[in-house]
């Protein structure tokens, strides 16, 4: 994901334009809860799809998009928007496909003091526990003094929600990995915030940025409650997961021991494919890394 994408910021920020009025959190539908009870029985660590990928299809036709997701395999969605759904229409179409909702791409802008009681009420709604900040307006972030401020302004937040459910964390971007004052932003955020503070790496905009996936997976332990599975190729353009050069034996076991990982979300955003397609594609990808294919 690009962290200057005006359409991103659109979406995100009328997605939650239908939080007035929302209803008390319902009882899960037995679709999802019997997708979370397998889970829970195989102790494995299931694989969402970020729906930016399909941004388009969504925007078009937002349930029958999730509908066609959720028959791919994938056990759960993180969402980038809802397209003025509101929260009972949203969890509704997850119970109706037996998914669960594994996070949410929200501006940080719904999270001040004003906003962030209605869209915790919407998150708690959809069954969420992740909420991700996607993106950081980079202008406003030149220094390490900058992101010492952001870093505040993590902590500040994660104190608030700790007692409703839900784990603030941040997604990484290219710029993250390259060094501000002789230290990368992504170093100083979560070398400054708690644990309660979730680092969400995004491999391929890793790599793109210079840095090293499994390095910064082991230096933080316990923080990747979710990762973004991105392919990345020095050599080619248009790779989905499985084909560049991500190593990925080596991200799984770190977020199978010490990573804390509940889920992997798979993004794919390289062009190879149509996006439907693409997203079928890398889930086929992923079982095959893990021999389940």
């Amino acid at each position: 994901m690009k962290s200057e994408n005006m359409s991103r910021r659109m979406i995100l920020k009328s997605g939650l334009v239908a939080c007035a009025g929302i209803c008390s959190l319902e009882a899960i539908a037995k679709g999802a809860e019997e997708v979370k009870k397998a889970i829970e029985a195989k102790k494995e660590i299931p694989v969402g799809l970020q729906l930016w990928t399909v941004r388009t299809e969504c925007a078009k036709d937002f349930p029958g998009t999730i509908a066609k997701v959720a028959k791919m395999g994938y056990k759960g969605v993180e969402f980038a928007g809802f397209f003025n759904y509101s929260a009972k229409d949203v969890r509704k179409m997850l119970d109706d496909n037996g998914l669960l909702c594994s996070g949410s791409h929200t501006a940080i802008d719904l999270l001040t003091n004003e906003k962030l009681a209605a869209t915790m009420e919407f998150n708690k709604t959809i069954g969420n526990k992740f909420v991700i900040v996607p993106w950081l307006d980079r202008k406003q972030l030149n220094t390490k003094a900058d992101w010492l401020a952001k870093a505040k302004t993590f902590n500040e937040l994660a104190d608030k929600t700790r007692n409703e459910g839900v784990r603030i964390g941040y997604h990484s971007h290219q710029g993250d990995f390259l060094p501000i004052d002789g230290e990368t932003p992504w170093d100083i955020l979560f070398g400054n915030t708690s644990k309660e503070v979730f680092m969400q790496l995004d491999t391929g905009n890793c790599m793109q940025g210079g840095g090293d996936p499994v390095a910064i997976l082991k230096k933080y332990p316990g923080r990747s409650l979710s990762i973004h599975l991105k392919e990345f190729s020095a050599t080619k353009k248009k790779v989905l997961i499985g084909e560049g050069d991500v190593k990925w034996k080596e991200i799984f076991e770190v977020c199978e021991t010490t990573g804390g990982t509940q889920w992997y979300i798979i993004e794919e955003e390289s062009g190879e494919y149509p996006p439907l397609e693409a997203a079928e594609q890398s889930l086929k990808n992923y079982k095959k890394l893990r021999n389940q294919a």
